[in-house]
């Protein structure tokens, strides 16, 4: 499998002809130290950092080396796939858009299960879209547990309440935890009432690489994204949309359109590179890379459980750890394991939880060093778990996310947000189920919860 968009930059580079274009680095870094090595690294890739010039391509119009190193990649995921340079929040966007071409009259709305991503929620603002959240008693606010009679309960009485079938269902699996929905049921479900499924695979990449593949795309997910830079050797940003339908029937085109709208003009081709230059190590030697990290890690993990550690999430390449058995909340946990030697940096903690996460670039000898610290930490009295702060809420709507997300927003302390309505927030996370999102009413109930994941101060539809 070749690697055209890297041959393309890799042959301007050596040509070293005048840039008369954008980047205005020119190729070059101005602000090199020659004695420092990070300034010699950094230096090394200008020349590799370019813009959409004569003969090279646009990637929201492909015709040449972006298409065809797209069609390696589809080749790659057996699907139609799609690059993005500005992660999987651009793809969430673009299947909301995409679903929306379905629409035949009345209000658009999606179902949703509610452990979704900020950029769920702008694009619900900005498209117009009502959100009917999936209610389950089974999850937490730590993670969603939903399955495919939930969704059809939720799709009855959405019908009932709008008139017509949602434009989509929408799914976050694998979540920030490391939890996996029933992707394949929940897909059956959905086909069975004509409605798409679309899936936030944002941490799941890998999934379709495994021995017995459980990516969304071969679940029966319609579309769903992959943020290849958080389990695949991508550079930050790099991101993919598949799109696998009968139900959808979009062409390429017009999925470059729904991406374009709300992309930079200026796409990363450093980004672009490392998406190309991925392609044949994932069509070989990827699958067993990983299938040695994932058994390596299981050991790993029987290790941590045998010690006493309580994991939670059925993800193979997440280590998700409940601390307060140990008698330590998530955050200071963390710090412990910073402060190891060697440190070991956590993906996310929060007053209940740490999350690592491992990939087969990880070597034996890092895997085992961050068990072993795990390890060494000692344990104390557990700490109870406020489980009447974990349990599931759905506060109540008085406004739609477009509604409230279109007024000015207003910063108070968060003990004083009693009775206001939530704006457009930076808290989609934690904990992994936001306990607001835009639109809905704050109570007691949600102040405790914000305080308690230490937001002191929280934002609110100003009052007119």
């Amino acid at each position: 499998m070749n690697t055209p968009i890297c041959d393309f930059v890799k042959d301007y580079a050596e040509r070293n002809s005048v840039r008369m274009h954008m980047p205005g680095h020119k190729g070059k870094d101005a602000c090199a130290d020659p004695r420092s090595a990070y300034d010699r690294a950094f230096s090394a890739i200008t020349p590799y950092d370019i813009t959409e010039i004569e003969t090279a391509d646009d990637l929201f119009h492909p015709e040449s080396i972006i298409a065809e190193s797209e069609k390696n990649a589809s080749e790659v995921f057996s699907c139609d796939t799609y690059y993005s340079t500005e992660g999987s929040s651009i793809c969430i966007r673009a299947m909301l858009y995409l679903a929306m071409t379905r629409r035949i009259g009345g209000t658009p709305w999606v179902l949703s299960a509610r452990n979704v991503h900020k950029s769920f929620v702008t694009a619900c603002a900005l498209l117009g879209i009502d959100c009917e959240w999936i209610r389950s008693e089974k999850g937490t606010c730590i993670s969603t547990d939903i399955d495919e009679k939930d969704v059809e309960h939720a799709l009855v009485i959405g019908h009932e309440k709008y008139g017509c079938f949602p434009i989509g269902v929408y799914l976050t699996s694998p979540d920030y935890t490391g939890h996996i929905l029933p992707v394949e049921s929940i897909a059956e479900r959905c086909h069975a009432y004509g409605t798409i499924l679309m899936v936030d695979n944002a941490h799941g990449a890998y999934l379709h690489f495994l021995k017995d593949p459980i990516h969304p795309t071969a679940l029966g997910a319609d579309m769903c994204c992959d943020s290849a830079h958080k389990t695949l050797p991508v550079l930050t940003g790099g991101a993919y949309l598949h799109v696998k339908s009968e139900l959808l029937p979009v062409s390429g085109k017009d999925v470059k359109r729904a991406m374009s709208l709300f992309a930079s003009t200026s796409p990363s081709w450093l980004i672009l590179q490392s998406l190309d230059r991925v392609n044949p190590y994932l069509f070989k030697e990827y699958r067993s890379d990983l299938q040695r990290t994932c058994e390596f890690l299981k050991d790993e993990k029987a290790r941590l459980i045998s010690g006493g550690i309580s994991l939670i999430g059925e993800e193979l390449l997440k280590i998700t750890i409940r601390t307060k058995s140990l008698g330590y909340g998530g955050t200071e946990f963390a710090r412990i394991l910073r402060a190891n030697t060697p440190s070991v940096e956590v993906e996310f903690s929060d007053p209940d939880i740490v999350v690592l996460m491992v990939s087969p670039n990880n070597t034996k000898e890092e895997i085992k060093a961050a068990v072993d610290a795990i390890l060494k930490i000692p344990a104390k009295t557990p700490i109870e778990e406020e489980t009447d702060l974990i349990a599931p809420t759905f506060p109540e709507r008085v406004m739609s996310i477009r509604e409230a997300a279109m007024k000015l927003p207003k910063i108070v302390k968060t003990e004083e947000a009693f009775g206001r309505i939530a704006h457009l927030s930076d808290t989609s996370c934690p904990p992994a189920v936001p306990v607001l999102i835009c639109g809905e009413k704050i109570g007691h109930e949600e102040i405790r919860r914000l305080l308690y994941y230490g937001y002191e101060t929280c934002q609110v539809v100003a009052e007119e």
